[in-house]
């Protein structure tokens, strides 16, 4: 057993509650590897911003469990050699079962997700019910889902979306005890979030997505007044990676996110989690392709991850100082 406190690592109460009193979100960025926990230290370090680290089940296969650990340690020694000792949360991103939640816990982990959401809801409450009986033995968060968001990210999939049922939220809230709560209002996973024909296109011919329902949050803030709501799936696909990507050899077809604006107004609420991970893989691939065109010669993993670490580092600068508000918040 290792605790999360060894490592340096806090969990989300605390981050939470200043998130929602002021009014901004916290970045949930995900990683799989040195260069992108890099770009998001260095980032939230540059930017002021408190941050979660977010590992998915296949990012812990990829990296391998012990080694993330180390990474999220070293991520808390980084940032104050860096210069400032930013709140740092090592976070599961969609565990779905209770062992997997409760290994992560053991590995040093201080906060984690249960994904009961596709579960029948009295087997999800029962799920998430005995993640946070563990988990808060040891001063872990949790957090659980209702609802199902549409897409595909690593080993989450869904063909059709289901919104939160606002009527729900309280009496899963109660019988859970979960710490935070991730909804259903319309964001999805992956880089193509919506089809084209659920879109309208603007004067440049960009493709817009429907609004995100507004009315459904708001319904659940009046039932459960105060209390940490998450948002996943929440990528904006920046348009000028897509271009980058696509003319040096990609082949990115209608990929469209959720405008930057919408996000800004969701950090505004009770919403103080704010998930990012494929700006973050289109950022990287975008760099990485320029230079593969631009010089074919080149072999040195370091010339090619170099500049795709710098192109995130800049990303994730924008989310915390311009989209989520989390920027000196640290």
């Amino acid at each position: 057993m290792v605790s999360y406190k060894d490592l340096g690592l806090v969990n989300t109460r605390e981050m939470f509650a200043k998130a929602i009193e002021g009014g901004y979100a916290i970045p949930a960025f995900n990683f799989n590897n040195m260069e992108q926990m890099q770009a998001i230290i260095q980032a939230c370090v540059e930017s002021s911003s408190p941050v979660i680290l977010q590992v998915s089940a296949g990012a812990r296969k990829y990296a391998n469990q012990t080694l993330l650990r180390y990474m999220a340690q070293g991520a808390v020694e980084y940032a104050k050699e860096l210069g400032k000792n930013i709140p740092i949360v090592l976070h599961l991103d969609h565990g779905n079962s209770f062992e997997l939640c409760k290994s992560c816990i053991d590995m040093g982990f201080s906060s984690v997700m249960i994904d009961g959401s596709a579960l029948p809801y009295d087997e999800n409450v029962a799920l998430t019910k005995q993640v946070v009986e563990y988990a808060h033995q040891h001063d872990v968060t949790v957090e659980g889902e209702l609802g199902v968001l549409a897409g595909v990210e690593d080993e989450v999939a869904s063909e059709v979306a289901h919104y939160t049922q606002p009527e729900d939220v309280e009496d899963f809230v109660k019988k859970t005890g979960v710490d935070s709560l991730a909804i259903s209002i319309g964001t999805s996973h992956g880089a193509n979030k919506f089809k084209p024909e659920q879109c309208t296109r603007n004067e440049e011919g960009i493709l817009v997505p429907p609004e995100l329902r507004f009315d459904i949050l708001e319904e659940i803030e009046k039932r459960i007044p105060g209390f940490p709501i998450v948002l996943h799936g929440s990528s904006s696909v920046p348009q000028e990676y897509v271009k980058i990507i696509n003319t040096h050899g990609g082949a990115l077809k209608d990929a469209v996110g959720i405008p930057e604006d919408q996000l800004r107004k969701a950090a505004k609420s009770a919403v103080c989690k704010i998930n990012i991970d494929s700006d973050g893989r289109l950022a990287m691939t975008a760099a990485v392709r320029k230079v593969f065109v631009d010089s074919p010669a080149e072999f040195d993993p370091r010339k090619y991850l170099g500049p795709a670490r710098e192109e995130l580092k800049k990303l994730y600068i924008h989310k915390c100082e311009n989209v989520l508000g989390s920027a000196g918040k640290a």
